[in-house]
């Protein structure tokens, strides 16, 4: 994988462990970013009304086809964060819905069905998840015992963000859907680390990041909502697409695609970012990438104390790890981590625990997790930063 570190724009001073939070673009894409902004600014009339919204189509094509979705149930937004404020806003909910999801989500979800549930007088029920995981069918009995006669939808993450596990959400929309109850699946990590096929999927909705595992540029993810869904979901901002004066043949697009100006050129390096991972097999980079995450696994539960949190394979675990860690100030051992080994790894609160994770994409080598290694049992034997 080696031969494709130059492609990436990261620093060579600083060791990356942290692909997951906000991935890094590769070069070529980034430079088609560029072209695509100065050819913005160079005419921006002709480009946000005239050619900008031809680029638009030709890249929801293109990710549509990665996606195995129907180019018109996808609408470009900026972040996941702001796919799911969108359907959360359109749930309208009542006092007495419930919304089901687990005690594994990302925070800033949480956050935000904590306030629409707060404004309508809905439950948002985070249902704890025993840890470890031990098979597909605990964590679908586990997290089925939270429905309810006023369950309105289950919320669940795809891959999770602070514990790295991938969740068996095929398994939890077949079975929903048996119950009439829809499901939004928050896919912020899979694109471009687990193969996608959002048709045969069958989730409600669903949102993904592009600016995480498939290279593109920052401010580049989708919301997918399936077109018996799509009249009931209202933009979040009202725009010219609203009573289109020269409407599309969606109005789902017209509503949520052109919500003022801004710059979209993140959106239109999608078809660069596929081309990239199709030049370079990246299902075998990611294969790669997923063994050299497995195979690091037990040192690091040696050295943290911490444990397997399900069974060391790709039904749970992919290009992430997380182990829990005893530390009462994660914050000063991530900075220690950065500013004296130069390593840049999450060491992330939630709940009650503490998770140190890392994630390895193609610049990632086993002499960068075994700086890390070094690092940390360094900081454990001369400091008192680990309980």
């Amino acid at each position: 994988m080696q031969h494709l570190k130059s492609q990436f724009l990261l620093r060579d001073d600083i060791t990356y462990l942290n692909f997951g939070s906000f991935g890094a673009c590769v070069k070529p894409v980034f430079e088609k970013y560029q072209q695509y902004q100065l050819e913005l600014e160079q005419e921006p009339v002709l480009f946000i009304t005239g050619t900008g919204p031809k680029y638009l189509e030709q890249s929801r094509e293109a990710l549509g086809q990665y996606l195995h979705a129907d180019k018109e149930d996808l609408v470009y937004v900026t972040n996941p964060s702001f796919a799911v404020n969108t359907v959360a806003r359109s749930m309208k909910l009542k006092a007495g819905d419930e919304v089901l999801t687990t005690n594994l989500e990302y925070g800033a979800c949480d956050m935000t069905w904590n306030y629409y549930c707060e404004q309508t007088g809905a439950q948002y029920v985070r249902k704890p998840m025993t840890l470890p995981l031990s098979s597909k069918e605990q964590f679908v009995h586990e997290l089925f015992k939270g429905v309810s006669p006023k369950t309105r939808l289950i919320f669940i993450s795809h891959i999770t963000s602070s514990t790295a596990l991938r969740l068996p959400v095929e398994d939890v929309i077949a079975k929903a859907k048996t119950l009439g109850i829809p499901v939004f699946i928050d896919g912020a990590h899979a694109p471009g680390q687990v193969p996608l096929n959002l048709t045969t999927l069958g989730a409600d909705y669903y949102t993904g990041a592009c600016h995480k595992w498939m290279l593109t540029p920052k401010g580049s993810s989708f919301l997918y909502v399936k077109k018996e869904k799509q009249a009931a979901v209202d933009p979040l901002v009202i725009s010219w697409g609203y009573k289109a004066t020269i409407p599309s043949s969606s109005t789902f697009l017209d509503y949520h695609q052109f919500n003022g100006t801004r710059d979209f050129s993140a959106f239109l390096t999608i078809p660069a970012a596929i081309g990239v991972l199709e030049d370079n097999k990246w299902d075998q980079v990611s294969a790669s990438c997923r063994q050299l995450v497995k195979d690091n696994a037990a040192k690091f539960f040696d050295i943290t104390g911490g444990q397997a949190l399900a069974p060391l394979t790709d039904d749970f675990i992919q290009q992430l790890l997380s182990t829990e860690i005893k530390t009462s100030e994660p914050e000063k051992l991530h900075d220690l981590l950065f500013e004296k080994y130069k390593l840049q790894v999450p060491v992330m609160r939630h709940g009650d625990k503490v998770y140190l994770r890392y994630s390895i994409n193609a610049f990632n080598s086993q002499a960068d997790l075994d700086k890390l290694a070094e690092a940390l049992i360094n900081i454990k034997t001369t400091s008192n930063l680990f309980a």
